[in-house]
């Protein structure tokens, strides 16, 4: 079988690089502990996991035909997922607006950062915390800054009745406490 068939394209690898939607005009927002997290992993990339696997790639070369080499192709397929990840990370680190959510510590007014309990008109009490698109886990409760349920409370006060749209409707939810770290909390 001809090489051209089995040869994977290095042609168009940023097409799957896609950045998550930052509505236009706005700042890609993440906290000190995101940043640090993102920064982490680049580092850890670059220093650990790249030079290990540049090492493979190289032994396997060394050791002659490389098509059939698993080392080899495995490595290089590895290198260009790590390569990937490196562009991805600093593109995101390049355009990262970092917001300090302790700075609005004891207020009751919901900004980036803030720990929002709040009830639905079905009595269901609900905590979220308001990240970055880059750090938000729903499953921890976490949720980007952009998403639906933020951008309802963005700005809304305890006691406040804000509106959710939904697919099934609009629905009102009340804000019943907000918190920020304290400074210094990591």
């Amino acid at each position: 079988m001809s090489k051209a068939f089995t040869k994977e394209s290095d042609a168009g690898e940023d097409d799957d690089l896609e950045l998550a939607p930052v509505p236009q005009g706005t700042k890609n927002y993440i906290t000190p502990q995101g940043y640090r997290r993102l920064r982490e992993e680049l580092m850890h990339l670059i220093d650990v996991e790249r030079p290990k696997v540049v090492e493979v790639v190289s032994w396997a070369a060394s050791n002659g035909d490389r098509s059939e080499n698993g080392d080899y192709l495995y490595g290089k397929k590895r290198l260009r997922e790590i390569d990937r990840r490196i562009r991805f990370l600093t593109k995101r680190l390049d355009i990262a607006e970092v917001a300090d959510p302790s700075l609005h510590h004891g207020s009751d007014q919901i900004f980036f950062g803030a720990t929002v309990t709040y009830a639905t008109a079905k009595g269901e009490e609900r905590t979220i915390t308001i990240k970055g698109i880059d750090e938000a886990d729903a499953l921890k409760g976490e949720v980007s800054w952009i998403s639906p349920i933020a951008r309802a409370l963005l700005k809304a006060r305890e006691g406040d009745e804000v509106q959710l749209v939904t697919p099934g409707g609009v629905e009102k939810i009340e804000v019943l406490e907000v918190r920020y770290p304290a400074p210094g909390e990591a």
